[in-house]
């Protein structure tokens, strides 16, 4: 008896679903229609995304959270495209994801259609392995490879285009992909060098962690070799995930504002640094350093991308001796509830008295979040997932992705828990990607979106203080200005059938957040807070960081933690 063979889109998903990726967020079109088919008689969980860029930024998040890659199918160049943003971010983020692009039939493509367009380039921007799929028969081979590149260290975006006769076609064939685990540690050399500097005496030094060493294991770890060294602790600016909390020991972020970032490194002769990169200014300011490293600090990598970062963190504490040693962990520690006229401080305050247990944040409060971290460092354990790659647009999407990841028995949890999502989203972040909403009704995902509306592009304000450019009246300072026309997010939610409200004062905000928590589903809280840097405090800021520099530097790390704890 013959065997029915599968189409080319059957033999992807079960390829797929074979190597544990059971979640999609899907944008299709017409090329994309056996796809969408064949999810039918699948293991695949489809979501639906109403626009690219929801559909890349909720692959990202769902990764962060689950450790392992979402898929993503999108339709042609133009799809891709406008998933950039947020795929941009979780190249930076070091994600794994497989993006499924559509592309016209084979034949097809020589009649240069209207939507005909150059995938591949597009994709080169943000994607490590690139295939167009040749044939039917080889697109489980390919999808499995593609599997692999993502999954392997160094995590990142696989993108297989997929034309539309090669989906349709008879002959495919599901593969299985290789997931063994990179298990390469640092050398021995390298580790005993690094050991070396950590115990000489008389030496300032700091470790500065990313990507894959600030979940549980790695920051325990990190704890005992500072608090058996003396070396400080930091982490990157943006992580990936940053779990915190009562229990697990705390780490001070490097500051976004280079100024402030050069007072926290200021003084250190080592910097030994784990899985992320060396400090740099996010952008380049007339007369201003680039490069934040100290000049005489000594600069020391422990690991590669592509190495085990928590096993060789692991060895380097046994080489210091500090195997026995007791990390140093955050004591439960919530702030009271607010009160009074509500600003962007008392909206991370009251999210600090009253986050459940495990909730996830989805940060990208910009200027308003400045104060989130002292009002969480005591709450109850939570994960922190921030703007890695510094496109807006990014915490909605990463917020669905999250949700999905985090209810459905995935990620780093010891058992199957119920994690509530948090986003924190500033207004005119919330506008490239309001999409969101629809998404998180259709799924119906315990995420509240709080809204930190102070009718303004603020971080824009105060880089337009930065740059030093001048001659900025009222035409200038009207592209950075939200007011004019006022955005009704209540409105907007309700349209999509979502729980929301408009909130001013603390009070309001505190019911609001309380029982957001605690009613499951969505819900969106529109919180009108003035913005954090605005009158004399925006015109001085920018003298403030051009003296920062010049100060002593108890005084300097003393204001800055004042600015931006």
């Amino acid at each position: 008896m013959s065997i029915r063979k599968n189409n080319g889109a059957k033999a992807l998903i079960k390829t797929l679903t074979n190597a544990g990726i059971n979640t999609c967020f899907t944008n299709p079109g017409t090329s994309e229609m056996h796809f969408v088919a064949a999810l039918d008689n699948s293991d695949m969980r489809a979501v639906l995304c109403l626009f690219e860029g929801v559909a890349t930024g909720a692959a990202d998040g769902y990764a962060r959270i689950a450790n392992k890659p979402a898929a993503t199918l999108l339709h042609l160049g133009c799809g891709l495209g406008n998933g950039l943003a947020n795929l941009h971010n979780a190249r930076k983020a070091r994600v794994p994801m497989v993006n499924i692009i559509g592309d016209h039939a084979l034949y097809h493509k020589q009649y240069d259609a209207p939507l005909e367009s150059d995938i591949e380039t597009v994709a080169r921007n943000v994607s490590s392995w690139i295939r167009t799929c040749p044939s039917t028969e080889q697109v489980g081979a390919d999808v499995a490879e593609a599997i692999e590149v993502a999954h392997k260290a160094p995590q990142q975006i696989s993108t297989l285009i997929l034309p539309a006769d090669v989906s349709w076609g008879e002959g495919g064939i599901a593969a299985e992909a290789d997931l063994s685990p990179v298990t390469d540690i640092a050398a021995a050399t390298l580790i005993k060098q690094i050991s070396a500097v950590l115990l000489t005496r008389g030496k300032k030094t700091a470790i500065l962690l990313g990507r894959r060493v600030l979940l549980e294991d790695g920051l325990i770890a990190a704890s005992k070799i500072s608090e058996k060294t003396g070396a400080k602790l930091f982490c990157e600016v943006f992580p990936t995930r940053l779990e915190r909390g009562a229990g697990l020991p705390y780490v001070e972020r490097i500051a976004y504002l280079a100024e402030m970032a050069a007072v926290q490194l200021r003084g250190y002769e080592h910097l030994i640094i784990i899985d992320t990169q060396e400090p740099v200014s996010f952008f380049a300011y007339p007369g201003k350093k680039s490069y934040l490293v100290p000049s005489k600090c000594s600069v020391h990598h422990l690991v590669g991308i592509e190495q085990d970062a928590v096993g060789s963190l692991q060895a380097l504490v046994e080489a210091v001796g500090a195997g026995d040693v007791e990390p140093k962990c955050q004591p439960a520690d919530r702030p009271a509830l607010p009160s009074g006229k509500l600003n962007a401080a008392k909206v991370c305050q009251a999210v600090g008295a009253l986050m459940p247990e495990n909730a996830i944040i989805s940060d990208e409060a910009q200027t308003s979040g400045l104060k989130l971290p002292i009002y969480t460092a005591g709450a109850p354990r939570h994960d922190v997932l921030t703007l890695t790659g510094g496109a807006i647009g990014q915490g909605l999407p990463v917020a669905i992705g999250a949700a999905i990841a985090g209810n459905d028995g995935e990620g780093t949890t010891a058992e199957k828990v119920h994690r509530s999502v948090i986003a924190l989203v500033g207004d005119g972040s919330a506008m490239y990607t309001i999409q969101s909403l629809w998404t998180m009704m259709n799924e119906n995902l315990d995420v509240t979106v709080v809204i930190l509306n102070n009718r303004s592009y603020a971080i824009l304000n105060i880089e337009l203080e930065r740059v030093g450019a001048q001659g900025a009246g009222p035409k200038a300072k009207s592209q950075l200005d939200l007011s004019k026309t006022p955005i009704d997010f209540v409105a907007m939610a309700k349209g999509m059938g979502m729980p929301a409200e408009t909130v001013t004062t603390a009070e309001a905000f505190n019911d609001a957040l309380a029982r957001a928590i605690r009613e499951p589903g969505p819900h969106l809280i529109d919180a009108i807070v003035p913005s954090e840097y605005e009158g004399l405090k925006l015109k001085f800021l920018p003298h403030v960081l051009s003296a920062i520099g010049k100060i002593p530097s108890p005084i300097a790390k003393a204001l800055k933690k004042k600015l931006a704890p």
